[in-house]
Protein backbone atom coordinates (compact mmCIF):
# COMPACT_ATOMS: atom_id res chain seq x y z
CA UNK A 1 0.00 0.00 0.00
CA UNK A 2 0.96 3.26 -0.79
CA UNK A 3 0.12 5.93 1.80
CA UNK A 4 0.64 10.00 1.84
CA UNK A 5 0.44 11.62 5.50
CA UNK A 6 -1.31 15.08 5.94
CA UNK A 7 -0.26 15.44 9.41
CA UNK A 8 2.15 14.47 11.53
CA UNK A 9 0.28 12.79 13.85
CA UNK A 10 -1.06 10.37 11.57
CA UNK A 11 2.53 9.93 10.53
CA UNK A 12 3.14 8.81 13.82
CA UNK A 13 0.42 6.63 13.76
CA UNK A 14 1.61 4.89 10.64
CA UNK A 15 4.96 4.68 12.48
CA UNK A 16 3.46 2.98 15.88
CA UNK A 17 1.63 0.32 13.24
CA UNK A 18 5.02 -0.38 11.19
CA UNK A 19 4.13 1.45 8.30
CA UNK A 20 6.89 3.69 7.54
CA UNK A 21 7.91 1.79 4.52
CA UNK A 22 4.41 1.89 2.79
CA UNK A 23 5.03 6.30 3.33
CA UNK A 24 5.95 7.49 0.16
CA UNK A 25 5.32 11.17 1.25
CA UNK A 26 4.44 13.45 4.39
CA UNK A 27 4.35 16.79 5.20
CA UNK A 28 7.03 19.72 5.35
CA UNK A 29 6.21 19.59 9.13
CA UNK A 30 6.65 15.65 9.99
CA UNK A 31 9.87 15.10 11.82
CA UNK A 32 8.81 12.04 14.13
CA UNK A 33 10.11 9.33 13.97
CA UNK A 34 13.78 10.22 12.35
CA UNK A 35 13.62 7.94 9.37
CA UNK A 36 10.25 9.63 8.26
CA UNK A 37 12.48 13.18 7.58
CA UNK A 38 14.28 11.28 4.77
CA UNK A 39 10.49 10.96 3.16
CA UNK A 40 9.36 13.22 0.24
CA UNK A 41 7.47 16.76 1.84
CA UNK A 42 4.48 17.05 -0.22
CA UNK A 43 3.08 20.12 1.64
CA UNK A 44 4.67 23.71 2.23
CA UNK A 45 3.47 26.35 4.54
CA UNK A 46 2.64 29.88 2.73
CA UNK A 47 3.44 31.82 5.66
CA UNK A 48 7.33 33.51 5.91
CA UNK A 49 9.59 31.81 8.24
CA UNK A 50 10.38 34.14 11.52
CA UNK A 51 6.96 35.71 12.80
CA UNK A 52 6.77 36.33 15.55
CA UNK A 53 3.60 34.85 17.36
CA UNK A 54 1.46 37.61 17.01
CA UNK A 55 2.54 38.36 13.68
CA UNK A 56 1.70 34.68 13.22
CA UNK A 57 -1.85 34.89 14.50
CA UNK A 58 -2.73 37.75 12.81
CA UNK A 59 -1.70 36.56 9.29
CA UNK A 60 -3.67 32.96 9.72
CA UNK A 61 -6.70 35.17 10.67
CA UNK A 62 -6.51 37.15 7.67
CA UNK A 63 -6.24 34.30 5.31
CA UNK A 64 -8.90 32.14 7.13
CA UNK A 65 -11.37 35.22 6.63
CA UNK A 66 -10.63 35.48 3.49
CA UNK A 67 -10.48 32.12 2.35
CA UNK A 68 -7.00 31.89 1.54
CA UNK A 69 -4.81 28.37 2.01
CA UNK A 70 -2.51 27.99 4.52
CA UNK A 71 -0.62 25.33 3.08
CA UNK A 72 0.07 24.40 -0.81
CA UNK A 73 -0.46 20.54 -1.69
CA UNK A 74 2.47 19.68 -4.33
CA UNK A 75 -0.34 18.10 -6.89
CA UNK A 76 2.42 17.07 -9.81
CA UNK A 77 4.50 15.54 -7.30
CA UNK A 78 0.87 13.44 -5.55
CA UNK A 79 0.28 12.25 -9.08
CA UNK A 80 3.94 11.04 -9.61
CA UNK A 81 3.30 9.13 -6.29
CA UNK A 82 0.44 7.08 -6.90
CA UNK A 83 -0.80 6.90 -3.59
CA UNK A 84 -3.74 4.29 -2.63
CA UNK A 85 -4.38 6.18 0.70
CA UNK A 86 -4.63 9.79 1.48
CA UNK A 87 -4.31 10.45 5.55
CA UNK A 88 -5.88 13.88 6.63
CA UNK A 89 -8.20 16.20 9.09
CA UNK A 90 -10.85 18.60 8.48
CA UNK A 91 -10.94 19.01 12.70
CA UNK A 92 -8.61 21.98 12.32
CA UNK A 93 -8.77 24.67 9.30
CA UNK A 94 -4.96 25.95 10.75
CA UNK A 95 -3.35 22.57 10.66
CA UNK A 96 -3.28 20.75 7.40
CA UNK A 97 -4.51 21.51 3.97
CA UNK A 98 -8.28 21.67 3.88
CA UNK A 99 -9.85 18.76 3.48
CA UNK A 100 -12.30 19.66 0.57
CA UNK A 101 -9.76 20.65 -1.22
CA UNK A 102 -7.87 17.23 -0.33
CA UNK A 103 -11.15 15.51 -2.04
CA UNK A 104 -11.23 17.51 -4.84
CA UNK A 105 -7.77 16.85 -5.60
CA UNK A 106 -7.89 13.38 -5.12
CA UNK A 107 -11.22 12.77 -7.14
CA UNK A 108 -8.89 14.59 -10.29
CA UNK A 109 -5.95 11.74 -9.58
CA UNK A 110 -5.89 8.71 -12.34
CA UNK A 111 -5.77 6.17 -9.41
CA UNK A 112 -8.87 7.93 -7.51
CA UNK A 113 -7.14 7.14 -3.74
CA UNK A 114 -8.98 6.96 -1.07
CA UNK A 115 -8.99 9.50 1.64
CA UNK A 116 -9.88 8.71 4.85
CA UNK A 117 -10.14 12.16 7.02
CA UNK A 118 -9.40 11.09 11.11
CA UNK A 119 -11.21 13.59 13.43
CA UNK A 120 -10.39 12.91 17.23
CA UNK A 121 -11.83 15.66 19.50
CA UNK A 122 -10.85 13.38 22.87
CA UNK A 123 -7.91 11.25 24.24
CA UNK A 124 -10.76 8.26 23.61
CA UNK A 125 -10.86 9.07 20.30
CA UNK A 126 -7.28 9.39 19.58
CA UNK A 127 -6.84 5.86 20.44
CA UNK A 128 -10.05 4.91 18.24
CA UNK A 129 -8.12 6.63 15.15
CA UNK A 130 -5.07 4.59 15.98
CA UNK A 131 -7.94 1.57 15.11
CA UNK A 132 -9.47 3.09 12.34
CA UNK A 133 -6.06 3.60 10.57
CA UNK A 134 -5.06 0.39 11.42
CA UNK A 135 -8.17 -1.42 9.98
CA UNK A 136 -7.70 0.73 6.39
CA UNK A 137 -4.23 -0.64 6.41
CA UNK A 138 -4.46 -4.11 7.23
CA UNK A 139 -2.83 -3.67 10.67
CA UNK A 140 -5.94 -4.30 13.30
CA UNK A 141 -4.11 -6.51 15.13
CA UNK A 142 -1.24 -3.94 15.78
CA UNK A 143 -3.41 -1.09 16.19
CA UNK A 144 -5.30 -3.08 18.86
CA UNK A 145 -1.51 -4.17 20.52
CA UNK A 146 -0.72 -0.29 20.92
CA UNK A 147 -3.93 0.73 21.74
CA UNK A 148 -3.94 -1.47 24.68
CA UNK A 149 -0.40 -0.65 25.45
CA UNK A 150 -1.29 2.57 25.73
CA UNK A 151 -4.62 2.08 27.67
CA UNK A 152 -2.22 0.24 29.74
CA UNK A 153 0.15 3.29 30.33
CA UNK A 154 -3.35 5.37 31.28
CA UNK A 155 -4.23 2.98 33.69
CA UNK A 156 -0.99 3.27 35.44
CA UNK A 157 -1.42 7.22 35.63
CA UNK A 158 -4.91 6.67 37.25
CA UNK A 159 -3.55 4.19 39.76
CA UNK A 160 -0.93 5.98 40.97
CA UNK A 161 -2.66 9.40 41.72
CA UNK A 162 -5.65 7.11 43.41
CA UNK A 163 -4.24 8.53 46.99
CA UNK A 164 -3.52 11.86 45.82
CA UNK A 165 -6.37 13.88 47.58
CA UNK A 166 -5.67 17.61 45.75
CA UNK A 167 -6.15 18.63 42.61
CA UNK A 168 -4.54 21.72 41.44
CA UNK A 169 -6.64 24.51 39.35
CA UNK A 170 -4.48 24.45 36.16
CA UNK A 171 -4.51 26.30 32.56
CA UNK A 172 -3.17 25.44 29.74
CA UNK A 173 -2.04 27.92 26.95
CA UNK A 174 -1.58 26.60 23.68
CA UNK A 175 -0.92 30.30 22.24
CA UNK A 176 0.48 33.27 23.94
CA UNK A 177 -0.06 36.31 21.70
CA UNK A 178 -2.77 36.55 21.75
CA UNK A 179 -3.22 33.56 24.62
CA UNK A 180 -5.25 30.58 23.71
CA UNK A 181 -6.87 28.09 25.72
CA UNK A 182 -6.16 24.28 24.93
CA UNK A 183 -9.04 22.61 24.31
CA UNK A 184 -9.85 19.39 23.04
CA UNK A 185 -8.04 16.45 24.63
CA UNK A 186 -6.18 18.64 26.72
CA UNK A 187 -8.40 19.26 29.82
CA UNK A 188 -9.10 15.59 29.92
CA UNK A 189 -5.80 14.23 30.14
CA UNK A 190 -5.19 17.37 32.95
CA UNK A 191 -7.95 15.99 34.43
CA UNK A 192 -6.78 12.53 34.20
CA UNK A 193 -3.22 13.76 35.41
CA UNK A 194 -4.37 14.72 39.04
CA UNK A 195 -5.48 18.62 37.92
CA UNK A 196 -8.82 21.07 37.33
CA UNK A 197 -8.77 22.76 34.14
CA UNK A 198 -9.91 26.19 34.69
CA UNK A 199 -10.78 27.82 31.28
CA UNK A 200 -10.32 24.90 28.82
CA UNK A 201 -13.31 22.77 27.60
CA UNK A 202 -13.21 19.00 27.04
CA UNK A 203 -13.80 17.60 23.69
CA UNK A 204 -14.06 21.59 22.43
CA UNK A 205 -12.00 23.45 20.56
CA UNK A 206 -9.53 26.50 21.93
CA UNK A 207 -10.30 29.76 21.92
CA UNK A 208 -8.56 32.77 22.35
CA UNK A 209 -9.03 35.00 25.94
CA UNK A 210 -7.41 37.78 27.27
CA UNK A 211 -4.67 37.77 29.98
CA UNK A 212 -7.60 39.27 32.42
CA UNK A 213 -9.04 36.08 31.66
CA UNK A 214 -6.34 34.30 32.97
CA UNK A 215 -5.37 35.84 35.82
CA UNK A 216 -9.02 35.94 36.98
CA UNK A 217 -8.81 31.98 36.88
CA UNK A 218 -5.90 32.53 39.54
CA UNK A 219 -4.50 28.82 38.22
CA UNK A 220 -2.17 27.44 40.71
CA UNK A 221 -0.14 26.17 37.95
CA UNK A 222 0.07 27.27 34.29
CA UNK A 223 1.42 25.30 30.90
CA UNK A 224 2.73 27.11 27.97
CA UNK A 225 2.20 24.08 24.59
CA UNK A 226 2.54 26.73 22.27
CA UNK A 227 1.05 24.73 19.21
CA UNK A 228 3.86 23.69 17.46
CA UNK A 229 6.78 24.54 19.55
CA UNK A 230 9.67 22.37 21.26
CA UNK A 231 10.65 22.87 24.76
CA UNK A 232 13.26 25.57 23.65
CA UNK A 233 10.53 27.39 21.44
CA UNK A 234 8.10 27.16 24.07
CA UNK A 235 10.60 28.96 26.45
CA UNK A 236 11.99 31.59 23.79
CA UNK A 237 8.19 32.58 23.04
CA UNK A 238 7.63 32.66 26.96
CA UNK A 239 10.58 34.83 27.92
CA UNK A 240 8.21 38.37 27.75
CA UNK A 241 5.22 37.12 29.78
CA UNK A 242 7.16 38.33 32.58
CA UNK A 243 6.03 42.10 31.80
CA UNK A 244 2.07 41.02 31.55
CA UNK A 245 0.66 43.44 34.58
CA UNK A 246 -0.70 41.34 37.33
CA UNK A 247 1.41 37.68 35.61
CA UNK A 248 3.67 37.41 38.71
CA UNK A 249 0.84 37.52 41.72
CA UNK A 250 -1.07 35.07 40.07
CA UNK A 251 -0.36 31.53 42.93
CA UNK A 252 1.11 29.71 39.99
CA UNK A 253 3.91 32.00 39.22
CA UNK A 254 4.52 33.28 42.73
CA UNK A 255 5.11 29.46 43.84
CA UNK A 256 7.20 28.82 41.01
CA UNK A 257 4.62 27.03 39.13
CA UNK A 258 4.97 28.02 35.62
CA UNK A 259 5.99 25.49 32.93
CA UNK A 260 7.06 25.16 29.24
CA UNK A 261 6.79 22.37 27.76
CA UNK A 262 7.54 20.52 24.31
CA UNK A 263 4.06 20.94 22.92
CA UNK A 264 4.88 19.61 19.62
CA UNK A 265 5.63 16.12 20.30
CA UNK A 266 3.42 15.72 23.69
CA UNK A 267 0.33 18.16 23.16
CA UNK A 268 -0.82 19.30 19.98
CA UNK A 269 -0.50 16.02 18.16
CA UNK A 270 -3.59 13.41 18.45
CA UNK A 271 -0.84 10.66 18.70
CA UNK A 272 0.11 7.92 20.88
CA UNK A 273 2.45 10.38 22.07
CA UNK A 274 -0.23 12.32 23.79
CA UNK A 275 -0.18 9.59 26.28
CA UNK A 276 3.60 10.89 26.82
CA UNK A 277 2.18 13.86 27.41
CA UNK A 278 -0.52 12.66 30.01
CA UNK A 279 2.94 11.17 32.18
CA UNK A 280 4.46 14.86 31.83
CA UNK A 281 1.47 16.49 32.97
CA UNK A 282 1.19 13.89 36.63
CA UNK A 283 4.66 14.83 36.89
CA UNK A 284 4.44 18.37 36.91
CA UNK A 285 0.91 18.38 39.02
CA UNK A 286 1.74 15.94 41.57
CA UNK A 287 5.94 15.35 41.72
CA UNK A 288 5.59 13.17 44.72
CA UNK A 289 3.70 10.38 43.07
CA UNK A 290 6.04 10.70 39.69
CA UNK A 291 9.93 11.05 40.42
CA UNK A 292 10.05 13.23 36.57
CA UNK A 293 7.94 15.13 34.37
CA UNK A 294 8.98 12.56 31.42
CA UNK A 295 11.78 12.80 28.95
CA UNK A 296 14.37 14.94 28.17
CA UNK A 297 13.90 18.28 27.18
CA UNK A 298 9.98 17.63 27.58
CA UNK A 299 9.38 20.23 29.86
CA UNK A 300 11.05 22.44 32.47
CA UNK A 301 10.09 25.61 35.01
CA UNK A 302 10.12 29.10 34.07
CA UNK A 303 11.44 32.03 36.12
CA UNK A 304 10.80 35.45 35.88
CA UNK A 305 13.51 38.05 37.69
CA UNK A 306 11.82 39.87 40.14
CA UNK A 307 10.82 43.39 39.17
CA UNK A 308 13.42 46.52 39.51
CA UNK A 309 12.49 48.25 42.56
CA UNK A 310 10.95 51.79 41.59
CA UNK A 311 12.88 55.16 42.56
Amino acid sequence: MRIVSLLPSLTEICYALGLVDELVAVTHECDYPPPVRAKPKITRSVLPPGLRQAEIDRAVRELVRSGQPLYQLDIERLAQLRPHLILTQALCPVCAVSYEDVVGIARALPQRPEVLSVEPHTLREVLDSILLIGEHTGRSATAAAVVASLEHRIGSVRQRLEEVEREPGVVCLEWLDPPMVAGHWVPEMVRLAGGRDLLGQPGAPSFTVTWEDVLAASPEVLVLMPCGYNLAGARAVATDLGQVPGLLDTPAVASGQIYAVDASSYFSRPGPRLVTGLEILAGILHPAAFARFGPPESASPIRFAAPEPVG
